[in-house]
């Protein structure tokens, strides 16, 4: 296999790690004012991704660190043309976690309200322009002869594009739901379970409409047939999901819902390839695997890196969930901590007064 080739897979898989596993991030943080009716129970749900989200977000950093280095003029057009909806996903995720570090620093009720609308759009932004992006890779976009993209803003907000974050948003909120009701007890666990069971009809209506959209975009693609092979099968684990769901069986269902996304992102890939970004304006200003890649010593050092450091940050994040794969409840969320009363005479102690941290010390 050549090296472009090997990294384009690398770079895809780094992709659907990401989605897969930021993905329910997103729908913890976009459901949590609709699951949620009291304090206690937003707590419950923040503390399901209190010890996951910052690893999870590493897959972001290393796959825009892998792409830059394999690919560095795919990564040239593509942060500098969709530079405003980039941009617009990094201040929403700053925004995000900045609030699970910062809403249960004061007991103030509106403290902590503002920091939950932070942890919502900084969830829902990105779970909606990481659809448009990648729907607008796969269409193409106007790229010149410099390969240089030449259009604005808004030729990004195409009924294609805006289709494919509607597909995110949609997998990811169901996504998440199962992930509240794998983690949770109680009533949370309840309303997670049917809500599911809703969205992922929804989910299920907007990605075949997508795909489909998609495989008439890309017909006549090198690989369309693998495209369909991957396409079908996410449908069926969507589907897989549902009826696990169902029946109760959140872990079989946590698994359908991550295969989906992971099939479905790999569908796009495929279909991509050996395109990394297409031209709408000519298929000869297009950017390949080949003439967007660095040079072969490069890809050949940072495969051996990638040998060497890949397994143990896999090691290192599979430890993290077994750690904390228990499930997690009301019970387990302790009261807010009373006032210190003034000592009685000048011999007495106050108590010690524990800090209220619902990210990293409830659980």
């Amino acid at each position: 296999m050549e090296l472009t080739t090997l990294w384009f897979c690398l770079i895809a898989v780094l992709w659907i790690g990401y989605f897969v596993l930021e993905g329910f991030d997103f729908g913890v943080g976009i459901l949590m004012p609709f699951l949620a009716r009291n304090e206690t129970e937003r707590r419950v749900m923040i503390n399901t991704i209190g010890p996951l989200w910052d690893g999870n977000e590493v897959w972001l950093l290393v796959a825009g660190g892998a792409t830059f280095a394999a690919f560095p003029e795919w990564y040239a057009t593509l942060f500098s043309g969709f530079y405003l909806p980039l941009f617009l996903i990094l201040v929403s995720l700053i925004f995000r976690n900045v609030a699970f570090e910062f809403r249960g620093k004061q007991q103030d009720t509106t403290w902590r309200a503002w920091w939950d609308r932070a942890i919502f759009f900084g969830s829902l932004l990105p779970a909606v322009l990481w659809g448009v992006a990648f729907a607008n890779i796969v269409r193409g976009v106007d790229i010149d002869a410099k390969k240089e993209y030449v259009g604005s803003f808004f030729d990004l907000l195409n009924p294609y594009a805006i289709l494919g974050g509607l597909v995110t948003l949609s997998l990811f909120v169901t996504h998440g739901a199962v992930f509240i009701s794998l983690k949770t007890t109680g009533e949370i666990r309840v309303r997670a379970r049917a809500f599911a069971a809703t969205s992922a009809l929804a989910a299920a209506v907007i990605a075949l409409a997508f795909l489909g959209w998609t495989y008439g975009q890309r017909r006549d693609a090198q690989h369309v047939v693998w495209f369909v092979v991957l396409a079908v099968l996410a449908a069926a684990c969507l589907v897989a999901a549902l009826v696990a769901i169902r029946a109760g069986r959140e872990g079989w269902a946590f698994v359908g819902t991550a295969a989906t996304i992971a099939l479905a992102v790999a569908a796009l890939f495929v279909s991509l390839f050996p395109d990394v970004m297409p031209s709408s304006l000519s298929p000869t200003f297009s950017l390949t695997t080949t003439n967007a890649s660095s040079t072969h010593y490069t890809l050949k050092i940072m495969t051996w890196v990638a040998v060497a450091f890949t397994p143990l940050v896999l090691v290192y994040q599979g430890w993290t969930y077994h750690v904390f794969r228990q499930r997690i409840g009301t019970e387990h969320i302790p009261g807010p901590p009373s006032p210190s009363p003034s000592p009685s005479s000048p011999g007495q102690q106050p108590p010690v007064r524990v800090q209220d941290d619902p990210v990293t010390t409830d659980v």
